[in-house]
């Protein structure tokens, strides 16, 4: 899943994002290979990382909260630097395309993740979260597109993978963890699949726009369903938010755009496949998570399967 909000819904707007992201990289930048491999590499730890970082912030910020504080401050600095530059505010009918987009990735996505992530461990929530372009692909199939010969088989792949990720990872001895994860990588899914059917501002814009409307959803929802700060969060959480916030959605965003412009979308997507496998190790070693065989096998079915539908879809 790409957190950071990470990117999702920018695919069909990467001819626009040419103009808009300069604000993150120099016109006169030229690319080259060293830089290239710096950005993958810091784009595979850091939001693979971001699992065990939401894990850390929500021992003692409410989940929802966190999200919402996370996106709301992410989504202003980034809606700031855009209007600063004179990059042109959204229309009323881009607002409303970023707030369906945002509600389904930010609230259902990531707000279901931190959630999750209460009872169930990171790295086996990452693992459910790479299931999204298995669901994606599926998705697409609303608009007409269907899946081709390799993404079926992808999608077989993948959904044994969820399979064996229930049976191996004691997932449903908190059933409530269990099924939001199960409903996260749907919302992240068709709000990705419903993103380029929806009026949305260009580049930079619309990641500014989603953000901050998804932010505002899941601080209100926070509050509705009654969670509230009654303690001063710990150091530990504060400086997991701080990271969250600044590395995974404003740094990892830029590095993720700049990698849009310079390399294949294969490439700049890979990091889909490694996430999962950063979040497992992470948790194991820093958070005392324990991943058995089966969890292990699971995983590579998935990513195997998810790397069918991206191969089928470029064939496509």
């Amino acid at each position: 899943m790409r957190d950071s909000f990470e990117v999702g819904p920018l695919d069909k707007q990467q001819g626009e994002q040419e103009e808009q992201q300069a604000v993150f990289a120099p016109a006169d930048s030229r690319p080259n290979r060293f830089g290239i491999a710096l950005a993958l590499l810091s784009l595979y730890f850091i939001w693979g990382s971001t699992y065990l970082g939401i894990r850390i912030a929500i021992e003692s910020i409410p989940p929802l909260l966190m999200i919402g504080v996370r996106f709301l401050v992410a989504g202003g600095i980034l809606y700031l630097v855009l209007r600063v530059r004179g990059v042109p505010s959204p229309k009323r009918s881009q607002w409303m395309g970023s707030a369906a987009v945002g509600v389904l990735l930010i609230g259902g996505g990531m707000g279901g993740v931190a959630t999750a992530e209460q009872w169930v461990p990171s790295g086996v929530a990452a693992v459910c979260i790479a299931t999204s372009p298995l669901w994606m692909s599926l998705f697409a199939g609303l608009w007409g597109r269907w899946p081709v010969r390799t993404e079926w088989l992808g999608l077989v792949l993948g959904f044994v993978g969820v399979v064996l990720l229930n049976l191996g990872s004691g997932l449903w001895t908190s059933p409530i963890g269990a099924i939001i994860l199960m409903l996260s990588p749907l919302c992240w899914a068709f709000g990705s699949a419903w993103s380029h059917h929806l009026q949305l501002p260009p580049g930079l814009m619309a990641s500014a726009a989603q953000m901050l409307i998804g932010g505002v959803f899941v601080t209100v929802l926070g509050l509705i369903l009654g969670q509230r700060i009654t303690s001063v969060p710990t150091m530990q959480s504060l400086l997991a938010l701080l990271y969250l916030i600044t590395f995974g959605s404003l740094l990892a965003f830029s590095v993720y755009g700049y990698l849009l412009r310079h390399v294949r979308p294969a490439l700049a997507t890979s990091y889909a496949y490694v996430n999962p496998v950063v979040a497992v190790c992470l948790g194991v070693i820093f958070a005392g998570e324990h991943s058995t065989v089966m969890t292990a096998v699971a995983m590579v079915v998935i990513l195997v399967g998810v790397g069918l539908i991206s191969f089928g879809h470029g064939k496509a």
